[in-house]
């Protein structure tokens, strides 16, 4: 696994594999970027980027109380770092808002598209918005990673699938269960109450990236109108479903998400070129 140092001294690392265009892949809370293996198969058409966020997997030694704000400045950071040109950006979740961010700033100019799974502009709902989570469910959530991190860790791991979790992604489920449970309660409590405190639609609009809304079909998280709230917010988005997925259609239908992704890119590609350049 590769690494690189933030502006503030911080070890990021990140897996780095294949050739081409660049997809940098930004996972969810509690996760790493090895649950983006099963797009491995694309490394033989595309550079596949995966990043352990801040206060997870490889990163989880960064310290301090990691905020939303400054996983998107390390991102932003490698980017550059790695001087990536026309890349798509993948977030899944947490990785989605992280992307976001991104993508408004200044390392936006290195991202071609972007693709979201299964996230939404704001989690905490409120008297006039409710395509996130209640706030008793945030409340819950926070109390649990305080008072019981490892249960509450291994269920949310399990969780992400749709559910009953089938034979075939038994193994699947326990192995996230127990990647969830590796982490420090601590830095996880602090990303998830910045996540609570994001509420990203003003950005949603300056967003001017082609974006692939994924949506699980059979997510306890979100349901298909969050998806089209993405649609209609963002300048250039459509939307496209995963039946047999919850949270995460890229672990769950992977060979599906990989040929959806890959066309995706293909036409970020057609686009690009067809695009008059300056003599």
């Amino acid at each position: 696994m590769a690494g690189f140092t933030a502006s503030d001294g911080a070890h990021i690392a990140y897996r780095d594999v294949g050739q081409g265009t660049p997809i940098v892949l930004l996972h969810g809370l509690m996760a790493h970027g090895g649950f983006f293996e099963k797009q491995a198969p694309l490394a033989d058409r595309f550079r596949l980027i995966s990043i352990d966020l801040r206060g997870h997997g490889g990163s989880r030694m960064a310290g301090g109380r990691p905020t939303v704000e400054r996983i998107a400045a390390d991102v932003a950071e490698l980017a550059e770092a790695l001087d990536l040109e026309s890349a798509v950006g993948v977030g899944w979740s947490l990785g989605a808002t992280v992307l976001w961010h991104v993508l408004d700033g200044p390392a936006g100019a290195r991202f071609a598209g972007a693709v979201v799974i299964d996230m939404t502009a704001r989690v905490l709902n409120d008297a006039e918005w409710d395509l996130g989570l209640s706030i008793e469910a945030c409340e819950a959530r926070s109390a649990a990673i305080r008072d019981d991190f490892d249960s509450f860790a291994r269920a949310a791991g399990e969780a992400i699938f749709a559910q009953p979790v089938t034979a075939e992604h038994r193994a699947l489920a326990d192995w996230a269960a127990g990647e969830f449970a590796a982490n420090d309660g601590a830095a996880i409590g602090a990303v998830w109450a910045s996540l609570v405190g994001q509420d990203v639609r003003a950005l949603l609009a300056g967003i001017r990236h082609p974006t692939l809304i994924v949506h699980g079909a059979r997510s306890q998280l979100y349901g298909a109108d969050t998806a089209d709230h993405l649609v209609a917010a963002l300048p250039h988005a459509r939307a496209v479903r995963f039946e047999g997925s919850g949270h995460a259609p890229h672990l769950e239908e992977p060979d599906l998400f990989n040929r959806t992704l890959e066309d995706f890119a293909a036409r970020l590609s057609s686009t690009r070129a067809a695009l008059p350049h300056d003599s």
